[in-house]
């Protein structure tokens, strides 16, 4: 049994133009909206290679103005058309994973938040424990509770109690 995997990543150039439009692929790829993704850059290529009309009978020169003329055009279209594939991946309308039932609010549980240790919330923010001790000795109880919120993943900031040696969730 074989199985399909996917290769590693490789590093390419691109042309300076593009690198917004290939980030915004990156991220939503990285995001696992890969099929979403594909299906949609199939549909931009098709209507991108069925819309080219370069006169052959001129100048090399104007034929490549007329592309980089119909290449910005078409940069344009994509970006576009990848926001609205990021709004319509963030409504949900795209997924590759099975479809969710729905759940009503009134359902949803409420997370509570524990306290946690140097260790569990740098692994929570991304960061080092070590770090994380370095901005609470260097930042004001508000600078540290902004700086660990832009760093949750669910905007929580976290403030530090000496009594409990533990960071607790700041509402």
């Amino acid at each position: 049994m074989t199985e399909d995997k996917t290769p590693p990543s490789e590093m390419i150039r691109v042309p300076t133009a593009l690198i917004p439009v290939v980030r915004q692929l990156s991220k939503l790829h990285r995001q696992g909206h890969t099929i979403a993704l594909l299906q949609a850059l199939e549909e931009l290529v098709s209507q991108f290679d069925s819309n080219i009309d370069i006169d052959n009978s001129g100048k090399l020169e104007e034929k490549l103005e007329k592309l980089e003329s119909h290449l910005g055009n078409k940069l344009e279209t994509i970006t576009k058309k990848l926001e609205q594939m990021e709004k319509a991946i963030a409504s949900g309308k795209y997924s590759n994973t099975r479809p969710r039932r729905q759940v009503y609010s009134h359902q949803q549980p409420q997370v509570e938040l524990l306290p946690r240790t140097n260790e569990s919330l740098a692994q929570r923010l991304g960061v080092t424990a070590q770090s994380i001790i370095t901005e609470r000795e260097t930042k004001t109880a508000q600078e540290f509770i902004s700086w660990s919120r832009n760093r949750d993943p669910m905007s929580t900031g976290w403030e530090w109690n000496a009594k409990t040696e533990r960071y607790h969730p700041v509402k």
